[in-house]
């Protein structure tokens, strides 16, 4: 294993070069990179959700190549190397498992909450103050609403049941029918705020419901578009409706 990663680390190395090196790798910087990273890490999640190993395989590797990318641009500013990142990942590890790695014992609170405890801890020490702290802006909106929220939830300030977010939603449904345009983008946003909460009542991650939503709606659709046989744009909507509900009806059966 350390050949290999050794390899890769010279390989990135070469093509960084500023004289024999590809010209588009040594153009690149953090900032440029970043979005091929997060691109890399969502084709991992689609690898895995589609159960093919092969392709989890080589995703992986094209998001460890991002990793060592970005720790040799890194290294060339004299900041850190990919030692460094390897390092800093198993300090922490180490640091935030004290019962296995440590003399520490379990104790009795749940894992979830010993576990951010120590994350918390960790943001203490590095000057954070807000319980907000640290929660990355880059992450997709809805992610970093639900994470908001558990965070803004672990200092008290949560709704007790499902009904205080369900009343909500709909108050924020109001709100939207009745803005003028300019505050549309607000109250919808609101909207959406407002749903993750109920969601996240029900102890359901709101990201994972998106992406079964999103691959249910695709799924019927182009069990539609297969039964219109090509003329599916060209139906009435009440047509299309039938449809939907055909496809609907033959799931359940």
């Amino acid at each position: 294993m350390s050949e290999q990663i050794g390899r890769l680390l010279a390989i990135m190395a070469t093509l960084r070069d500023p004289e024999r090196g590809c010209e588009w790798d040594c153009a690149q910087t953090f900032e440029t990179i970043v979005p091929h990273t997060i691109e890399e890490a969502y084709e991992v999640a689609d690898a895995v959700a589609r159960d093919d190993m092969d392709d989890i395989r080589d995703e992986l590797g094209d998001l460890l190549f991002q990793v060592v990318f970005q720790a040799r641009i890194a290294e060339e500013a004299g900041l850190f190397d990919f030692a460094s990142v390897a390092r800093s990942i198993a300090d922490k590890l180490e640091a935030r498992h004290p019962h296995i790695f440590g003399d520490e014992l379990p104790g009795d609170a749940p894992r979830e909450e010993r576990w951010e405890a120590l994350k918390a801890e960790e943001r203490a020490r590095k000057g954070a103050q807000s319980a907000l702290d640290g929660v990355a802006m880059a992450l997709p909106a809805l992610m970093r609403a639900d994470k908001l929220q558990k965070r803004a939830a672990r200092t008290g300030f949560d709704w007790p049941d499902v009904e205080g977010p369900a009343a909500k939603l709909a108050e924020e449904m109001d709100e939207l029918s009745r803005a003028p345009a300019e505050e549309r983008l607000e109250e919808a946003g609101d909207l959406l705020f407002a749903a993750v909460n109920v969601v996240r009542a029900y102890g359901i991650a709101p990201e994972d419901a998106l992406r079964a939503a999103n691959a249910k709606f695709e799924r019927r659709f182009r069990a539609m578009e297969a039964l219109a046989e090509g003329a599916f744009g060209s139906l009435s909507l009440d047509d299309q409706e039938a449809l939907w509900q055909r496809v609907k009806a033959g799931e359940r059966l």
